[in-house]
Formats: structure tokens, C-alpha cells, sequence
């Protein structure tokens, strides 16, 4: 804690926590950035390995050696081995149960999908009304498309949804249930067990999206008997902007369910070139059409990456450094008109840490300008990505630091409205 201590002994606790950080040696494996600037943006966009530049530069070689015989000699599997290795080293799943394919929302219409087709009669989806809005979109119109009920839960938008409140939505029928793990605008990490079972209690089959929680928070979709997930590479796992997304189908729902995008990826024999479709009886039902390699190499290296690190230590450093987060800005930045629009229990939180202030969009313009990268979130709302493979403590204690001269600087001339 630093609360009630001067300035100068937080700053040598930032320090020191660096310097016995486990994790501390992750850093220097990322492609280097202007040491002036302070990236809180992983939440968004996660920077570069340097295994990622080295695996590209390598795909291109083959590329430009081998051709179309790449194909075969190393490509066409790629969805089914890095899946794999997301399985195993981010997620809590089985050998199979994982693939990469797409991009998150195109997954998200693709399991939803499945999963209502699986329903003979009246379709019923419960979702958060604060949910990300993409999966909302695709939701609405998967609504509109299947004559079906769109329940939303009203949860807290700092707090997230809890079982009770799925309980709650779920009585007297539900179908599909679609929630984030963590909340895409506070951290809110959700009670994946509990809902889970909440779900399944009514009946209803459950889509979790991970996108900001695959790779800084164990994800135990096996042990919570979690039906559907899908989530973006991104962020924590650091593949780089515009990369494939995973997807999971649990493996005794695999050949239950029929995605309604039918490509020739997603073929029992997909070389056999048959004139009728035919899906496959494996997690290669949920692809359609040609895998992205270049993306894939990329996924692949941020999931070794996340699995030599370890995803309990990973998890550990990001409740330190968001409880970090939290106790700076109680010290510093309540009498500015801040509060925190995270939960504030550390075991409640992914790896980013939300804050609020009426003057938030402008905050983040000025905090840009003193080389404090973060995003504006409506309404009201300042997120700082703590990203544990490379963010530091002392990049947490200074950008908050700068926050306070920025408002500081608010305060001095009547600007914080």
C-alpha cells in the first residue's frame, strides 16, 4: 500500500517491486518503443515480440522459396496447431478444443448462431445490456434473423453482471447466454463458474467472449464445463493489429451443432472438392474458409509467449499492478474529481483498470501529449491497460503521476468542468 506515504518512498516501491518482479525479464522480448512514452494501451493493441518479427521475416522466406507448396508443407494445419497451443498454454481447455479462425465477431455470429439453430422452437438470448458493441450488434440482428427474444441484463456498468442477475433473466426459458469473461470498459471480471452454472440450470447453453481476458487471467473453461468461447489475439496476446481470433467448442458439442457459415475449410474432406457440403466432426466445423498464416505465426508466438510466462504469474502481476493502479489514484487524484470505475476488490479485475472523470476525453488528449498512451471509454471514462509482460511498475507510478500534474494543471485554470 502507499497510501498516507510521501511521494518519494512510493516511487522507491515502485522500484523495488520492479526490481523482484518474476516477470521483469518479459519486457526486453517486446520490439522497443520511444522510452519517453508510457504504453497503456495493451487492452487494445499489445506490442510486438521480437519472436513475432523473427517468425514473420521466416514465413516470407518460405513464401518466397516454396510457394504454393507452402501449403502443405506447413500451412494448412496451422488453425488446428496454434488452436492447440492456445488450449494448453492460455485457456483451460483440451487438445482440439480450440482454433483460430476469423476475427472475434465473425465467431461470435458463428457459435451464436449454432447454438440457436440447435433450438426447435422459440429462441431466447441473454446477454449484458452493457456489453461490448459488436457482440451486441451481432446479437441484435442474429435476434431479428431467428424470431427470437433478446433479454438484456441491466448490470452495473462499473461492476458487471452477477449470477444472481442471470438467475434472474434466465427464468422460464433461455436458450443462449453470451457474456464477456472481462468487461470491456471497466475490468469487471465475471464469475465464469457461477454463471455458468446459472445457465446451464435453465437449460440454456453459454458463449463466454475473452477478449480481455485470454492471457492475463486463468480461464477455466474446462473445470467450469463452459460450452462456447471466442475471443480476439490482439490485446494480450499480442499478435498484432487486425489478427485471426480463437474460438472453442467444447469437444461433445462439436458434432451437435451447424455453423451457418459453410466454407470448404470447415469440409469433412475439404480436398476431395465434393459439389455438396458436408461439415466436418471436429472443431474444423467452425472454420470456412482459407487460415491467415501470416496472422497465425503471429498468435502462435504471443501464446508461447504467455504460456512460457505462465498464466498464474501473469495473473499475479496484474492484480499487483492494478491494485497498484488503484491505490496511487485514491491518494492522488480523488480530490480532482477522480473516482474509480473499476471493482475495486483486486480478485474482481482483469488487467486493465478504469477511472472516471467528467473531463475524461480531454484528459486522455493531454495525457497523449505527455506521453501517457491510454483511451476514453463513454462515459466518463479514462482506462489504463496494465499489461504484465511488459508494463512496469514504475510506468504505473509515473503515468499516474502525470495524470495528476495534468489535472493539476485543470485545476489551476478552471478547466475540469
Amino acid at each position: 500500500m502507499v497510501m498516507g506515504v510521501p511521494d518519494d518512498v512510493a516511487a522507491l516501491t515502485a522500484g523495488e517491486r520492479d526490481a523482484t518482479d518474476p516477470l521483469r525479464g518479459f519486457r526486453d522480448r517486446f520490439v522497443p518503443m520511444d522510452p519517453d512514452v508510457i504504453y497503456l494501451v495493451g487492452h487494445s493493441v499489445g506490442r510486438p515480440a521480437t519472436a513475432t518479427r523473427a517468425a514473420l521475416d521466416a514465413v516470407v522466406e518460405v513464401w518466397a522459396a516454396r510457394g504454393a507448396a507452402g501449403w502443405h508443407e506447413e500451412w494448412v494445419d496451422l488453425p488446428w496447431r496454434v488452436g492447440d497451443v492456445i488450449a494448453s498454454g492460455v485457456l483451460r481447455a483440451e487438445p482440439g478444443e480450440v482454433i483460430v479462425s476469423d476475427s472475434t465477431s465473425v465467431n461470435l455470429y458463428k457459435l451464436a448462431a449454432a447454438a440457436l439453430n440447435a433450438v426447435r422452437h422459440r429462441r431466447v438470448i441473454v446477454a449484458d445490456a452493457a456489453e461490448f458493441p459488436s457482440d451486441a450488434y451481432v446479437l441484435q440482428g442474429l435476434a431479428r434473423a431467428h424470431d427470437s427474444e433478446l433479454r438484456l441484463i441491466k448490470s452495473d456498468v462499473d461492476g458487471g453482471p452477477t449470477v444472481q442477475q442471470v438467475r434472474e433473466a434466465c427464468a422460464g426459458r433461455a436458450d443462449l447466454v453470451v457474456l464477456s469473461h472481462v468487461s470491456y470498459r471497466s475490468g469487471a471480471l465475471a464469475d465464469m463458474a457461477g454463471i455458468t452454472e446459472a445457465a446451464h440450470d435453465a437449460g440454456a447453453l453459454v458463449l463466454w467472449d475473452l477478449s480481455h481476458s485470454a492471457g492475463v487471467v486463468p480461464v477455466p473453461l474446462r473445470d467450469t464445463g463452459a460450452d462456447l468461447a471466442v475471443g480476439c489475439t490482439y490485446k494480450y496476446l499480442n499478435s498484432g493489429p487486425g489478427a485471426p481470433a480463437f474460438l472453442y467448442v467444447r469437444q461433445d458439442l462439436q458434432s451437435e451443432l451447424s455453423q451457418p457459415i459453410w466454407g470448404w475449410f470447415g469440409h469433412a474432406d475439404q480436398f476431395a472438392m465434393y459439389p455438396d457440403f458436408e461439415p466436418a466432426t471436429d472443431i474444423a466445423r467452425y472454420t470456412a474458409g482459407t487460415p491467415q498464416v501470416l496472422g497465425c505465426h503471429a498468435v502462435a508466438e504471443g501464446a508461447r509467449l504467455v504460456a512460457e510466462a505462465g498464466i498464474e504469474r501473469i495473473h499475479d502481476k496484474a492484480q499487483a499492478l492494478t491494485a497498484y493502479a488503484v491505490d496511487l489514484a485514491e491518494v492522488w487524484l480523488g480530490r480532482y474529481g477522480v473516482r474509480l470505475a473499476s471493482p475495486r476488490q483486486r480478485w474482481r479485475r482483469g488487467a486493465h483498470v478504469t477511472l472516471y472523470h467528467p473531463a475524461a476525453w480531454q484528459l486522455v488528449q493531454e495525457l497523449a501529449d505527455v506521453g501517457v498512451m491510454c483511451d476514453y471509454r463513454h462515459p466518463g471514462r479514462i482506462r489504463f491497460g496494465l499489461a504484465p509482460l511488459y508494463t512496469s511498475f514504475t510506468d504505473v507510478y509515473e503515468a499516474l503521476s502525470r495524470l495528476r500534474g495534468v489535472l493539476e494543471g485543470h485545476r489551476t485554470t478552471g478547466q475540469a468542468g
